[in-house]
């Protein structure tokens, strides 16, 4: 009859048991982090992810399908060879408006 009086605190088990639970509550959070991730590799989402905006070391990160593309900005004006394209306007509701500019028409193609 001592088997009956022995108590399940005794029992080593249930410790590992414990611990058991306690892994698979970690590996849940993981995995919701992980799906939640801007960045996720399973997802088949275009993401872009911008970092410390409007600062100039400012980041963007762009994902199109598998391909990840990384942006970084130096601080300095940007240069390079263009024509103006148009002019946005903003309205009172917020939204903006963009006029594109007529090119001349110069005979050539």
């Amino acid at each position: 009859m001592k088997f009956l009086d022995e108590s399940e605190a005794d029992d080593p088990i249930l410790s590992v048991v414990n611990l058991i639970d306690v892994f698979l509550v970690v590996i849940a959070a993981l995995l919701i982090a992980i799906a939640r991730n801007p960045m996720n590799p399973f997802t088949h989402e275009d993401v872009t992810v911008i970092t410390r905006p409007g600062q100039p070391d400012m980041e963007i990160v762009s994902r199109q399908g598998q391909k990840v593309v990384r942006y970084q900005g130096t601080g300095q004006p940007g240069s390079g060879d263009g024509v103006k394209a148009g002019v946005a306007y903003r309205m009172k509701d917020g939204s903006i408006v963009y006029v594109p500019e007529t090119v001349p028409e110069t005979g050539k193609p």
